[in-house]
């Protein structure tokens, strides 16, 4: 493996910044992974337009047997890379996205070049992987069905493992809704929607369940206009980690039964758990192989979702974490360690070819 082609054309790909939603900097990027793709591989890869931005296919032809899954959004605003440039030092690659998850496609579509036979493979690379997945969900179902049997290059966990588990994770918002009043004249004339939130917050936090693997975290909260008017609204939004479908449904049916304490307020609760669990039943398999090609490697379970876990929820072989080695995800001190680009390229070359049947 050319280790300095893979940096080269990661750093192609960490400077065209690609903050998820903002849909001029997703086609540019978008327009870059599929320029990679044809140079490294041969062939045409298709930009599918999408509300979300352009996700990037390409197949190597014949009967689909692999899907290759990552996403080409980061979480980074445009303007980090101006304060945070790409940079090569000291063994480690640092910029914004170069662990989650751009140095895994890289070496992906490395792995993928130095087979002789690529037929069966298909690649996706989506734009909205970080905000949820809304617009791809049904386009990575469709062809990890059609395929059977998915490689995510989300970045490995600590130490290198591969990532044989998730979480099931979500975002609920809890929407409470009063009725306003002067705090000084008439306090009792209102409905404190605050007063109400905070009833609620201690109801919410009672869901949680760590021994079961499931933390309910109420995170944000918001209300009131004044310091002298009784809060007409507020709002509390939650994030929501679980480990069964069994978690997923108590946790579901505990938002579901939330109810007002004060009288007069009201209650509406979005969102829900989007991303199900990934049991490390659905990689069994998969990592069987992966630990024969790389002998020590570790399995994990994580708390953070990806498109891994929509993959593995409709029964199709899903193996994670096969991306870079390194960490930071989402912070400013992200990075990916040089040392370890051309064996994870090695190892998704030979597990796609073991897929293959090769």
């Amino acid at each position: 493996m050319n280790v300095d082609a893979m940096i080269e054309d990661l750093r192609t790909l960490v400077e065209i910044e690609s903050p998820s939603g903002d849909i001029e900097a997703l086609t540019a990027s978008a327009e870059a992974v599929k320029t990679l793709v044809e140079a490294r591989l041969g062939g045409t890869a298709v930009l599918v337009e999408s509300a979300a931005g352009p996700h990037v296919r390409w197949s190597g032809g014949g009967e689909p047997r692999v899907l290759v899954l990552g996403h080409h959004d980061t979480v980074f605003p445009i303007g980090t890379l101006a304060r945070r440039p790409f940079a090569v030092t000291g063994g480690r690659v640092t910029g914004p996205g170069v662990f989650d998850m751009l140095g895994g496609l890289v070496q992906a579509i490395h792995g993928l070049a130095a087979l002789d036979d690529t037929s069966g493979v298909e690649i996706l690379v989506t734009a909205d992987e970080e905000t949820g997945s809304h617009e791809s969900r049904s386009l990575i179902e469709e062809r990890a069905r059609a395929c059977g049997a998915v490689l995510v290059f989300e970045g490995a966990a600590d130490g290198g493992g591969l990532k044989i588990g998730r979480k099931g994770c979500g975002t609920f918002e809890v929407v409470v809704t009063g009725r306003a009043s002067h705090a000084g004249l008439e306090p009792a004339a209102g409905i404190n929607a605050l007063i109400e939130a905070a009833h609620q917050v201690l109801a919410i936090a009672a869901l949680d369940r760590p021994e079961a693997g499931t933390s309910v975290t109420p995170t944000v909260a918001s209300a009131g206009t004044a310091s002298n008017v009784v809060p007409a609204s507020a709002t509390v939004v939650v994030d929501v980690r679980v480990e069964t479908t069994e978690e997923k449904e108590r946790v579901e049916a505990g938002f579901a039964a939330l109810t007002p304490r004060l009288r007069g307020a009201a209650i509406t609760v979005r969102g829900g758990i989007h991303r199900p669990p990934m049991p490390e039943s659905a990689a069994a398999g998969l990592f069987a192989v992966a630990r024969r090609l790389l002998p020590g490697v570790a399995g994990v379970a994580v708390g953070g979702g990806s498109d891994g876990n929509l993959t593995a929820a409709i029964g199709v072989p899903t193996l994670d974490g096969l991306g870079a080695v390194g960490g930071g995800a989402h912070a400013d001190h992200e990075y990916l360690l040089v040392e370890s680009m051309a064996e994870r390229a090695e190892l998704a070359a030979g597990l796609v070819k073991a897929i293959q049947g090769h």
